[in-house]
């Protein structure tokens, strides 16, 4: 009579594997059961509205009726149209305006708030109150200061026996002031930061140039300017991303007006899908902005990657 072979067991080791795998499972589905909702959210607020305004871009679409796939046909009438053109010109000239006079008036404010004054810290926050102001806010509030009208500015001009003008109704002047005000609320931004990044300057380097007779001059253009060049990259990155995504205060005082003058990207985008219904043609205007913006993006990457830490910072020691 033949034995019949004994039976397998799982040794120590197995039951071990198995539970532990077990156990991760567990942990896994635990996990997922927590960031679910959040990647729920992620997905339905940023990469399918993403991969839906891509197609969009190549349909003609009025958000009513059935759309239907023209190609690139979009993006080659964005070639063609004198409006889009006119609202790429108007946000560049907008951009070359507000980037520079926004971070040199922060630099000149961060460098007088660097000193030990009185009520310093008043001055500071007063600096940074219009920055943390909506531009909703902003707008509303300049309409009635700059009234062509009934404003206070221009009654403060006629006070001093200067002509009434137009501001945001004069095609000439409704950008600038656009500029202006984005100035007077974007700069405590830049100060802020400004402020943070000469506080880090070190007190040995500026010690180390008085020594060798460096004046006040010297020691701006020589040791605190390079220091700051790594910020300066920062803002002048942040600032344009800004810039190029104007809508808020273009939409409260000017409505893309007077004849077009103002009339920046995004609001163009905004006019063309929910104004004239070309929700198509709006969504390639937008994906030509958003072009634009990866390629900052990608050249400030650039740029701080060919410039290595702590360069800057010897570079301006040695002088």
């Amino acid at each position: 009579m033949s034995s019949l072979p004994a039976p397998l067991t799982l040794s120590d080791h197995d039951r071990r594997h198995r539970t532990l795998r077990r156990r991760r499972r567990r942990e896994t589905a635990t996990a997922w059961a927590y960031i679910l909702p959040a990647v729920l959210v992620v997905l339905g607020l940023s990469i399918v509205p993403f991969v839906w305004s891509l197609l969009l871009s190549f349909r003609a679409d009025d958000l009513v009726t059935p759309s239907r796939w023209v190609g690139v046909d979009n993006y080659d009438a964005l070639t063609q149209d004198p409006h889009f053109s006119q609202a790429v010109r108007n946000t560049l000239l907008y951009t070359a305006l507000y980037v520079p006079l926004s971070m040199a008036l922060g630099l000149f404010l961060a460098l007088v708030l660097n000193r030990r004054i009185k009520l310093v810290g008043l001055y500071r926050t007063l600096i940074f109150v219009p920055f943390v102001i909506s531009a909703t806010a902003q707008g509303v509030l300049f309409s009635f200061i700059l009234d062509p009208e009934f404003g206070a500015a221009n009654s403060v001009l006629h006070a001093l026996g200067i002509s009434r003008q137009g501001f945001l109704t004069d095609p000439g002047q409704a950008l600038l002031v656009l500029v202006a005000i984005s100035v007077w609320s974007g700069t405590g931004f830049c100060v802020v930061i400004y402020l943070a990044a000469l506080q880090d300057v070190p007190p040995s380097l500026l010690e180390a140039a008085r020594l060798d007779g460096a004046g006040r001059w010297q020691l701006l253009r020589h040791v605190v300017m390079p220091t700051l060049t790594p910020v300066s990259l920062f803002l002048v990155l942040w600032q344009t991303i800004n810039a190029l995504q104007v809508f808020d205060l273009v939409y409260v005082t000017t409505k893309g007006g007077p004849l077009g003058s103002t009339t920046v990207i995004v609001y163009f985008v905004w006019e063309q899908a929910f104004k004239n219904f070309t929700a198509g043609y709006g969504a390639a205007a937008a994906y030509v902005l958003a072009l634009a913006l990866l390629a900052i993006g990608v050249a400030s990457r650039l740029v701080r990657g060919r410039r290595p830490a702590g360069a800057v910072l010897v570079e301006g020691g040695a002088k």
